[in-house]
């Protein structure tokens, strides 16, 4: 893993963007990741409504998030926003 890209223990429910936002630090800048309710629905195998067991999924899969993050955040795959999108 790159230990130039670093992820704070901090995420959070968007419900407007249907998606999970978690932070990460690249040299000092802050990149807000995003991984969709649809991408942990895969993962879950079964639909999510609650934000509890939307969080929960996200938390089960941090470290492949983080993973698949890092590799965007490294192929500089971000969105028109400057955020990287996981869905």
């Amino acid at each position: 893993m790159n230990q130039d890209i670093l992820f704070a223990d901090i995420q959070s429910w968007d419900n407007d963007k249907q998606a999970v936002n978690f932070p990460a630090q690249q040299a000092g800048a802050l990149i807000s990741c995003w991984v969709s309710l649809q991408w942990l629905q895969q993962k879950a195998a079964q639909e999510l409504t609650k934000e509890s067991e939307i969080l929960a999924v996200f938390s089960a899969n941090r470290f492949d998030l983080e993973e698949l993050a890092e590799e965007l955040i490294e192929d500089e795959a971000f969105d028109s926003e400057g955020q990287i999108l996981i869905d």
